[in-house]
């Protein structure tokens, strides 16, 4: 696999409220703690403590908005998720073709014994 896993950026995806999040400010733009609590089954609380999550990855960017922060996706940095993800998805397919192989090979060699 040619591309690293950021175990840190995988663990931040891997809580579905964060990715709920990130669909919000994907499909909104833009948004606050506040604004993003209104359509989540979550506190405005455990939202900012998500947000701090995503933005200590990189996945989102805060900037000051009066007595708030405006959060919006770093765009190059969830390409760079999708790029590991489709690089993960890669190597999985590459072990599974060969335990396929390895299956057939053996199930082969069964029915030649079992035939002679």
């Amino acid at each position: 696999m040619s591309t690293p896993v950021d175990d840190d950026l995988w663990s931040a995806i891997g809580d579905p409220t964060r990715r709920t999040m990130i669909d919000l400010l994907l499909a909104s733009g833009p948004g606050t703690a506040t604004s993003l609590s209104a359509s989540l089954p979550v506190t405005r609380q455990a939202v900012s403590k998500h947000l701090a999550v995503l933005d200590r990855v990189g996945l989102v960017h805060a900037e000051p908005a009066g007595r708030e922060r405006r959060y919006r996706v770093d765009e190059a940095q969830l390409a760079r998720a999708v790029a590991q993800l489709a690089a993960v998805g890669a190597t999985w397919d590459a072990r599974l073709r060969r335990i396929k192989h390895i299956a057939e090979t053996i199930q082969r060699s069964r029915t030649t014994t079992e035939g002679a």
